[in-house]
């Protein structure tokens, strides 16, 4: 739907097309992707809409398909996690077809702690009385490095704008607090993370619903 986005600025705006997707037909799930550079509030949206959705709402994060940090390391990749190449795409998707198609049983998916920076297999699960998945992540619109099967498994496609100067503010902010220090947490915001939200940026235009809470 490029080019013809549409445009929510409130949170009751978000909820009200949220809970417009939870009336499925018998046998259905929606999935909606919810997509912003990091740092963009992904996760703090998420919960927001879950407190309001109720148990019929789940949350599904892309962090949790992680490539391990021992992989990364393995595999040189380190320096970057994060980037569009440092997860299992492939799985993320797989995960997702199950979730739209297998709507009797309960599904488990990883979770990542970023406490450990590590993602916890078996964390999360799907119940067969979630009518709506909210999964949530940088690249659910990319079409490179095995992303390319996302989109079609998107009901629809939400992408939050932000300021960029808070967004940092809050990377920064968020790497000091899992333990690296001030000038580390600094350099890797305005370093790999923005690097990757140059990439998240470029498949801004493919949303669906365009979010402005500020």
């Amino acid at each position: 739907m490029a080019g013809s986005s549409i445009s929510l600025t409130s949170l009751d705006e978000v909820i009200t097309r949220a809970q417009s997707l939870m009336t499925p037909m018998s046998g259905e799930r929606k999935i909606v992707g919810l997509i912003g550079k990091p740092g963009a509030g992904k996760s703090t949206l998420s919960a927001k809409l879950i407190e309001h959705l109720g148990a019929q709402a789940a949350i599904l994060n892309m962090d949790g398909y992680h490539l391990s940090n021992l992989s990364l390391r393995e595999l040189g990749r380190a320096d970057r996690k994060g980037a569009p190449d440092t997860f299992d795409a492939l799985g993320f998707t797989a995960i997702l077809k199950r979730v739209k198609n297998q709507v009797d049983q309960d599904i488990y998916f990883p979770v990542f702690d970023r406490s450990i920076e590590e993602s916890i297999a078996a964390q999360g699960v799907i119940t067969p009385e979630v009518k709506l998945v909210i999964t949530e992540g940088n690249y659910l619109l990319h079409n490179e490095n095995n992303w390319g099967g996302v989109k079609e498994l998107l009901d629809e496609s939400w992408f939050i704008e932000v300021d960029d100067q808070l967004r940092i503010e809050r990377l920064v902010n968020r790497h000091h607090k899992f333990g690296k220090s001030k000038a580390d947490a600094h350099s890797w915001a305005t370093g790999s993370d923005e690097n990757n939200a140059k990439i998240v940026a470029q498949t801004r235009e493919l949303a669906d619903v365009i979010i402005n809470l500020s």
